[in-house]
């Protein structure tokens, strides 16, 4: 019985600091809206805007390239009744061709364009998150979730730190 009682007190003794830093530093919880500063963000609309230009003769690229396929099929189809076996099947494997050509390159254009988008974007990310770290700290903020990850489901709309990190963001900016 003594034991028992002499481990609950030591217990006791070796739990009571957590629990007053606990009361020291209650929990404190805020919430952000990443979608919303990035769509008000001018660094970050600038950002996409230049992606945009870029990708322009890309797109171009690719709409050639399906030019370019539709009007082989269409020329096939309108002619394919008078066309040799051997000439219908020359035509299909060009057609097939073209058609896997223009899936590689779409799939160039699509690595291509993440990896530029990565490069535009993520030094905007940094600077969010190196803002939001910020008021973390200034705050003595415990969690600060982002809504737009869709975890969270319901909140106090007072600890809504979107604002402040725009606040703070225009503020860098100029």
């Amino acid at each position: 019985m003594q034991r028992v009682i002499l481990i609950s007190g030591i217990l006791g003794v070796l739990w009571a600091p957590g629990i007053q830093a606990t009361v020291q530093n209650p929990l404190k919880i805020g919430y952000i809206n990443s979608q919303v500063i990035i769509a008000e963000d001018p660094a970050a609309t600038a950002a996409q805007e230049q992606f945009r230009r870029e990708m322009v003769p890309f797109e171009s690229e690719l709409q050639a390239l399906e030019g370019e396929i539709a009007d082989l099929m269409s020329r096939y189809q309108a002619q394919q009744i008078t066309l040799t076996a051997n000439a219908r099947r020359a035509r299909q494997d060009e057609i097939a061709q073209k058609q896997q050509a223009y899936q590689e390159r779409m799939a160039q254009i699509e690595t291509e364009a993440a990896r530029r988008q990565q490069e535009l974007v993520q030094p905007i990310m940094e600077r969010i998150n190196n803002i939001i770290q910020e008021i973390r700290s200034d705050g003595s903020y415990t969690f600060i979730f982002d809504v737009a990850g869709g975890g969270l489901i319901a909140a106090d709309e007072s600890f809504d730190l979107t604002g402040e990190v725009m606040e703070r963001l225009a503020a860098g900016a100029q």
